[in-house]
């Protein structure tokens, strides 16, 4: 069980799924793709429960075939079409309210994802919360690896015990930075896993951002 949030000195959110909702948009632009190839289409129910890291294990589940197209050709397509329509997405219900709460509390908060680290910073801003995190941090391109040694550096920089550090995330590879980096962890389910599978892990999951303010 994870502590009261203000008994925390720093939050480490993920973005994708947990901050900004974009399941929808993910669907949408695979299923394009699917289709493209003559491929079985998914709904977000499916994609829920087959989503995963590191990415190419996700893409092969969907039926792709790396002997004709490389993972990279494959990212690059998804991508171009994903960041060409990121704006049609919005935050979560209650992610600023919950940002701006934290923030009032006196507890520092910064962004840790798998996204590229420049479009990142420029899309946190397009939407104007990039005021409550110390530090935006993603990857050095959009293949969407690990962020496991990311977030070691990023928790050796903040010289604070782990255990004072709270990782907010929507997926089970959340779950696994934060277990590198000695963290707690709090999943939040209305992201990129289902609860079913979220719930198997030995941590704290909650169903929407409002509930962090319970917490």
């Amino acid at each position: 069980m994870i502590k009261k949030i203000s008994n925390y000195k720093h939050i480490i959110w993920d973005w994708n799924g947990t901050l900004v909702d974009d399941v929808w948009l993910v669907v949408e632009i695979m299923n394009k793709m699917l289709k493209k190839r003559s491929l079985p289409r998914i709904d977000s129910k499916k994609y829920r429960e087959i989503f995963d890291f590191p990415v190419t294990k996700y893409y092969l589940k969907l039926g792709f075939d790396f002997s004709a197209e490389s993972f990279e050709e494959l990212t690059d397509e998804f991508i171009s079409e994903y960041y060409r329509r990121f704006n049609e997405c919005k935050l979560f219900d209650e992610a600023e309210e919950v940002l701006q709460k934290i923030r009032d509390r006196g507890i520092s908060q910064s962004i840790l994802s798998a996204s590229k680290e420049d479009v990142l910073i420029e899309k946190i801003k397009h939407y104007g919360i990039d005021k409550y995190f110390c530090r935006i941090i993603g990857l050095e391109n959009h293949y969407a690896e690990s962020k496991v040694e990311r977030g070691k550096k990023w928790i050796a920089k903040l010289n604070l015990n782990p255990q004072d550090v709270l990782l907010v995330g929507d997926t089970i590879h959340d779950y696994d930075v934060s277990k590198y980096i000695g963290c707690d962890c709090l999943l939040v389910a209305n992201g990129h896993h289902n609860y079913e599978k979220l719930a198997k892990l030995e941590v704290d999951v909650i169903s929407t951002l409002k509930e962090i303010i319970q917490v």
